[in-house]
């Protein structure tokens, strides 16, 4: 069985989310999810998510396509996560390209394309503006 595992926040799910994570399915037979939690996503990006963890997870669990979702409390944990959950492969959004090279000793690392023109900053700054 080849396991992959990407991370992510997964706030405002989205078509973008749904097709990354699809296409990341595609390349092994077992997907788990690094879902950030709501302290990890205030240090990353300075504001807590729209909807909190718990929320996010139940999301993500009720795809078909996703078989595990764990708490990411820690960017410099990846390696740990990596090892923990037996991953063949991390597969990540192009946007992140180069910087989960370092993994290759352990897994493989694939990036994929992103949906153009959809992100959840996106979404949440149009929200903001046909409300204020």
């Amino acid at each position: 069985m080849r396991r992959i595992i990407t991370f992510g926040t997964f706030d405002v799910l989205h078509v973008g989310h749904i097709r990354i994570l699809k296409r990341a399915k595609a390349y092994g037979d077992h997907l788990t999810v690094g879902l950030s939690s709501d302290e990890l996503n205030f240090s990353k990006k300075g504001r807590n998510p729209i909807y909190p963890y718990s929320s996010r997870e139940e999301l993500l669990s009720s795809l078909r396509f996703v078989d595990e979702v764990f708490m990411e409390e820690s960017l410099e944990k990846k390696r740990e996560y990596i090892t923990q959950h037996n991953a063949d492969a991390l597969v990540m959004g192009n946007d992140w390209e180069g910087k989960f090279d370092e993994f290759k000793d352990i897994c493989d690392v694939i990036y994929l394309p992103r949906t153009p023109s959809i992100s959840t900053t996106e979404i949440i700054e149009i929200i903001r503006d046909v409300h204020s």
